[in-house]
């Protein structure tokens, strides 16, 4: 298991897809479901370049400690606490990155955002 930071205490693990787990596409859309499991904290995360036939095939997905993505993309500390049918994308441009819900178009702004307990003030 490869080593990574705890942003986020007991944050649980989440289903993503091998597109983003190496690399080869930005992570871009978000949605977090009912649990299955004790451990799953129902988020869902897929990149860019998922497809309909690649989000198909179960052997395309694998679960992973939700820390661990937050490595990879630290935007996603911040949704971490957002509720069960949240259903987000991330934008990237010219002023950087922005989570914006999915069917309403409105952006998640910073103050609605989660901030682990070590970096409250």
């Amino acid at each position: 298991m490869s080593q990574y930071v705890e942003f986020i205490p007991k944050a649980g693990a989440a289903m993503t897809t091998h597109n983003v787990l190496n690399g080869a596409g930005r992570i871009k859309w978000m949605l977090r479901v009912p649990p299955k499991a004790p451990a799953d904290n129902g988020w869902r995360i897929f990149s860019e370049i998922d497809t309909s036939e690649y989000l198909a095939d179960t052997n395309n997905f694998e679960i992973v400690d939700y820390n661990e993505l937050c490595g990879m993309e630290p935007a996603l500390i911040g949704i971490w606490d957002l509720p069960i049918g949240s259903d987000l994308q991330m934008v990237i441009d010219e002023d950087g990155k922005h989570i914006f819900d999915t069917p309403t178009g409105r952006k998640i702004p910073l103050e609605e955002q989660y901030i682990p307990p070590q970096f409250r003030q």
